[in-house]
């Protein structure tokens, strides 16, 4: 099953600690992300820091987002 993501805090460059449905938790780091193509935008870090939590993952206003699986594989996981 696909975890949702269900919390989450920006805490600094482009990094985001995320808690999933699954109990995991992690931190997830955009930067390798801000230089392809819609996730330019995230770059900016008044945009970035505008993200919220819609159909069970992180999204920002003009529609960016990461999949749950994809932030579920790249976050280091922390305890």
């Amino acid at each position: 099953m696909i975890p949702d993501v269900i919390d989450f805090e920006i805490i600094s460059d482009h990094r985001i600690k995320v808690t999933l449905s699954n109990g995991k938790k992690g931190i997830f780091d955009v930067k390798p992300y801000l230089e392809k193509g819609i996730f330019k935008e995230l770059k900016n870090y008044d945009y970035f820091k505008r993200a919220r939590i819609e159909f069970g993952t992180i999204v920002w206003p003009n529609e960016q987002d990461f999949s749950p699986e994809t932030i579920e594989a790249k976050m280091e996981e922390i305890k």
